[in-house]
């Protein structure tokens, strides 16, 4: 098991900013294919943005692109399994519990749903005003 720790989440108004991070500690040798997901109240979990190992290849969804960005930094050896997700222009339909999941990379597998990944967070609640 790899334990998956999401931060960053809250309040704020729209168009407001918030930065999500996710740490995957895992084996110091292994790096992980990294996602975000949303659910929000009586609705499915919905993917969000992913980033691939190396952080060559980012996935987004078309309606949040030019508002949320996926990143990591595997120049720092400690961090190398933490991704960030910024969040701008923030919208009250923005609301939902955020969760970051990890797994191990493999060819063919898809970044845009949750089966595909094999550890997950408890996840962060963001809560934006109108």
């Amino acid at each position: 098991q790899v334990p998956v720790v999401e931060s960053g989440g809250g309040l704020v108004q729209s168009g407001g900013s918030l930065r999500l991070s996710c740490a995957a500690s895992g084996r110091t040798s292994s790096v992980y294919d990294m996602g975000w997901f949303r659910q929000a109240p009586g609705k499915e979990r919905e993917f969000v943005a992913a980033i691939n190992w190396s952080g060559s290849n980012t996935y987004d969804v078309a309606s949040m692109k030019g508002r949320f960005t996926i990143s990591r930094d595997n120049a720092r050896d400690n961090a190398k399994n933490t991704v960030y997700l910024q969040m701008n222009t923030l919208k009250p339909e923005d609301t939902a519990v955020y969760y970051c999941a990890a797994r191990t990379p493999g060819s063919g597998r898809s970044y845009y749903t949750p089966y595909e990944y094999d550890y997950w967070g408890q996840g962060t609640q963001v809560t934006v005003s109108s």
